[in-house]
């Protein structure tokens, strides 16, 4: 049950990418899981050639995905942004595609892992492993950092005032094109973020990412759409399920269990659990 909370912080920082590009501009990001494999892989080759500890290497790769998603915004979303939204869903999954094309080409679908093992805690009969425990509080603090940046900064309170009503931030002097192009940047820079993390728990292959998508939509809907920092609990949340049924069910039934919680909440709380409980 505690690796499952502790797993569930990863899940909740993958998804506030995906939620915080959903809130500000209204595009659903297919790219989200081709973007957490990017990060996996990355992890996997900084870690090969520096040797160095993975979690001291997140920075670096946060960095590289905030600019890769610049990029991918200019590339493929700015043209669609404010179109019909199967305009941004064809968009952003041609651009999985051709990423899960590439990366399928050069490291095939091979499952690959970073070989890292930190000292773990023990409390009677129960070892808690290092990597869940690291893994946890990396993405606890970036998610703390992204508070801080959204609603300390100016940069974060532009990305919010774009996200509250864009007409009237450009009338405040705000450009709505560049705030909407970091913001993007950011979501990516997360999802690339989580991809590092998950990498050093569980072997992964190129399409692995599309399972923490399909988890990062679960966790955004119970979070209520737009709002990332909701999104980390309703991440725990979503953790601690899976950790409370494993012992009783087999594996294969959890993605049954939680689209059956997707369902569920989508008809019961189509604003999201934590949006109603603010409301």
């Amino acid at each position: 049950m505690i690796d499952g909370l502790l797993v569930g912080a990863v899940y909740g920082l993958a998804a506030m990418g995906l939620s915080l590009i959903w809130g500000v501009m209204d595009v659903i990001n297919l790219t989200h899981g081709a973007m957490i494999a990017l990060g996996m892989f990355g992890m996997y080759l900084l870690f090969n050639l520096t040797a160095l500890n993975p979690y001291l290497l997140l920075l670096p790769l946060i960095a590289i995905g905030l600019l890769l998603g610049i990029l991918v915004y200019w590339l493929a979303v700015h043209w669609v942004v404010g179109r019909a939204q199967l305009m941004s869903l064809l968009s952003t999954f041609s651009v999985n595609m051709i990423v899960i094309g590439i990366g399928t080409a050069i490291w095939s679908t091979s499952p690959y892992n970073v070989n890292f093992t930190l000292k773990g805690i023990t409390v009677g009969d129960y070892t808690f492993t290092g990597n869940h425990i690291a893994a946890a509080i990396s993405a606890l603090i970036i998610a703390l950092a992204l508070e801080l940046f959204l609603y300390r900064t100016r940069p974060g309170k532009a990305i919010r005032a774009v996200a509250d009503n864009r007409d009237a931030a450009e009338l405040m002097g705000i450009s709505s094109t560049a705030v909407l192009a970091i913001a993007f940047g950011i979501g990516i820079a997360l999802a690339v973020g989580s991809g590092a993390l998950v990498s050093t728990l569980f072997p992964f292959t190129i399409l692995s990412g599309a399972v923490y998508q399909l988890k990062s939509f679960v966790v955004t809907v119970l979070a209520g759409l737009g709002k990332p920092l909701g999104a980390l609990g309703a991440g725990v949340a979503l953790g601690l399920l899976e950790g409370l049924v494993t012992p009783f069910i087999a594996v294969s039934w959890i993605p049954l269990i939680e689209f059956g919680l997707f369902v569920v909440v989508l008809i019961l709380f189509p604003r999201g659990i934590f949006a109603r409980a603010t409301a």
